[in-house]
């Protein structure tokens, strides 16, 4: 099982880019220690910090023409990945 599901790319992490910060969006059990492994194995960087996040799932309702469509958005886990000094992950490489 792969914990990385996807990388995260948004105007804000693609600007932290620079300063060698990534997002990803991870296995909702995934710990820190195995994220840094993960990534280090996957890029072949040295990770410096791992910093994660959980969102809890979304309520939402539409009103379409026929009938109340309600229901949730998914809930997931987001890690930020800090890189050593002069090492890049290439995201766009892959594509």
């Amino acid at each position: 099982m792969d914990i990385l599901k996807q990388p995260l790319i948004t105007e804000k992490i693609s600007a932290l880019n620079e300063k060698g910060v990534y997002g990803f969006i991870v296995e909702k059990t995934a710990d820190k220690e195995q994220i840094k492994s993960t990534v280090e194995k996957k890029y072949g960087v040295k990770v410096v910090s791992v910093r994660t996040m959980r969102y809890a799932a979304k309520h939402k309702t539409r009103y379409t023409k026929n009938k109340i469509v309600s229901g949730f958005t998914n809930a997931y886990k987001k890690a930020i990945v800090q890189v050593a000094d002069g090492e890049v992950i290439d995201f766009y490489g892959e594509i």
